[in-house]
């Protein structure tokens, strides 16, 4: 017997709810430890950080390095010797490292010493699974070639060292799995040279890169088109990895996994933080690498074969980027420190804060996802176990939804049959839980999704 058309569509959206019934919550498990975490950001230390970092004048990257008082040496020492007090308050658990390397290109006429200053705290359990967190010391002025002028940078970017000391300084006395590393990048407006000295030197160490969260301009909320906007944070992530092989391409162009890198998935993990434990701050995910015709650390990382994405406030203001210090027309040029507001920036320091935390205690993303079901009402879904995982989630979601929309618990299990969801019409991940109910973000199923570094990615010289 053949169904009425209205009955067949009412038969099939009762399969559907069924089929979602037994998912697990929309959220994972609320972990009191991460909500303290939250508020703990303090607005004046991340004031006293950047207010420093001005002082120094300009950390311009062909500036003075042998000053104390002025210039990018002057401001790398100062970095330092903050990481070293850190280190020195939680009994050693900080290793300070200054990675380096000399570059000649467009903006760097002469060899240049481009050195990175990097506070490092090893997991106990999973110490070459790392999550990073990036910002750059380097300021400039209009002509990027001048190293002497007053260069200020409070916002691009004393801000994102500044959020990347204050989460080093949270998370110093508290328990990582996976290691955390801080660290202060030099050479970002000459060319993302720093970003380039630190991904290679996470190659030739070895390092399991999960995540690379780079803080780029992150103190301002107000638009230069007059919008004043303290609770928007952009998170922008590319779509398809950097790296991809035309064979991978060939794949996901047929099979889906455009919006599903594990960057994008990232982005969509800090999205879910930011709503479950951060009220007063909305992400907004950008489904692009960087700004239009722009670009930051993230971008060597990316280069590297490592999931990356951007933190950028939600609205800009150009007369305070890359300025000389001036009056115009009643407009006062410049990044100075009185265009930081230091409330929404403890906000974003709390969202990176809680972001590593989450992740450094949580399983590895799993490996190996896979799914199968074409020619069925049922979808499979298969993965290999990860340590650490107690238990998995598989999510899905419609093709054009952004974020995951159901999730289901299947045990400490390799697959899982999702009875009357048919492949055809959903995008599925797999996420790993901890027995104390921290949770990896979402793998996307093949290469297009993989959190692990890929085999076609340059290596290190």
């Amino acid at each position: 017997m053949r169904l009425a058309p209205t009955l067949l569509s009412a038969s099939l959206c009762l399969a559907v709810a069924a089929a979602h019934a037994d998912n697990a919550p929309a959220q994972p498990l609320a972990q009191p430890a991460l909500q303290a975490l939250a508020t703990a950001p303090s607005e004046a230390e991340l004031h006293a950080t950047i207010e420093k970092l001005v002082g120094f004048g300009t950390r311009h990257t062909l500036s003075d390095t042998k000053s104390d008082t002025r210039g990018i040496g002057a401001a790398r020492r100062w970095v330092k010797s903050r990481f070293e007090q850190v280190a020195k308050d939680c009994g050693g658990c900080i290793e300070v490292v200054t990675p380096s390397q000399s570059f000649t290109g467009k903006r760097v006429p002469q060899p240049t010493e481009v050195m990175d200053i990097v506070a490092i705290k090893r997991g106990k359990g999973d110490p070459q699974r790392v999550i990073v967190m990036t910002g750059h010391l380097d300021s400039r002025v209009t002509d990027v070639m001048n190293a002497s002028s007053d260069a200020p940078g409070a916002n691009d970017d004393a801000s994102g060292v500044a959020a990347l000391m204050e989460a080093a300084r949270l998370l110093s006395k508290q328990d990582n799995d996976a290691t955390l590393v801080f660290a202060a990048l030099s050479g970002e407006e000459q060319g993302l040279y720093g970003g380039k000295v630190l991904a290679d030197y996470a190659v030739a160490q070895g390092w399991q890169v999960q995540a690379e969260l780079n803080n780029d301009i992150v103190g301002n909320s107000h638009g230069q088109n007059g919008v004043v906007d303290n609770t928007t944070v952009r998170i922008f992530s590319e779509g398809t990895k950097t790296n991809e092989t035309p064979e991978q391409a060939k794949y996901r162009a047929y099979h889906g996994g455009e919006v599903d890198s594990p960057s994008r998935n990232l982005a969509r993990y800090m999205e879910q933080i930011a709503s479950q434990y951060l009220p007063d701050l909305r992400v907004h995910m950008v489904y692009r690498t960087d700004r239009y015709s722009r670009g930051g650390d993230q971008v060597p990382f990316l280069e590297a074969g490592y999931p990356a994405v951007r933190v950028t406030e939600g609205h800009e203001d150009y007369t305070r980027q890359h300025q000389d210090l001036r009056t115009e027309g009643g407009i006062h040029y410049g990044d100075t420190i009185d265009g930081v507001d230091f409330r929404y920036l403890a906000h974003v320091t709390a969202l990176n804060t809680v972001t590593m935390a989450a992740l450094s205690r949580a399983p590895a993303p799993p490996t190996g996802v896979s799914i199968e079901g074409a020619l069925a009402t049922d979808t499979t879904v298969h993965w290999k176990k990860v340590p650490g995982a107690a238990g998995y989630v598989v999510h899905w979601r419609d093709t054009t939804a952004p974020q995951w929309q159901y999730r289901r618990a299947v045990g400490n299990v390799e697959q899982a049959v999702i009875k009357d969801v048919v492949i055809d019409d959903w995008f599925f991940g797999v996420s790993a839980v901890s027995a104390d109910g921290y949770e990896s973000p979402v793998v996307f199923p093949g290469d297009a999704g993989s959190f692990e570094r890929s085999p076609a990615a340059p290596k290190s010289p």
